[in-house]
């Protein structure tokens, strides 16, 4: 049975940092073919990526991410990180880790719960 299980939300000052988690159980990954991601969705908002990071070590950000976030994978492919800094209101959401297909946003295999973040101006 796969498992994502996030960890690091919270809430914080605006310009401040977070760290999130994620930690994969199970048999997550077609080698090759998939990816760790972070989504976000603000409320009444549709849920976006954020970054995606491959097997080996290939990342991806969008846009609104670049400079500012930064995925990584922690000891093993199955635990990734997501370092958030320079955080504005904006940022505030519930953030979800996920399994998909490498080069897009749309094939999601697996989900975690999620984790809220909470950026006060």
């Amino acid at each position: 049975q796969v498992r994502l299980v996030e960890s690091g939300g919270g809430s914080v000052q605006a310009g401040g940092s977070l760290r999130l988690s994620c930690v994969g159980t199970g048999d997550l990954y077609n080698w090759g073919r998939d990816c760790m991601a972070w989504f976000r969705q603000a409320p009444g908002k549709e849920r976006e990526g954020i970054a995606r990071i491959n097997l080996v070590n290939n990342t991806y950000y969008a846009d609104f991410a670049k400079g500012r976030f930064t995925l990584s994978q922690v000891n093993t492919a199955n635990t990734v990180s997501l370092q958030m800094n320079s955080l504005t209101a904006e940022d505030t959401a519930m953030y979800y880790c996920a399994v998909l297909v490498c080069g897009g946003w749309s094939t999601v295999k697996y989900w975690g719960q999620g984790t809220q973040v909470t950026v006060s101006s």
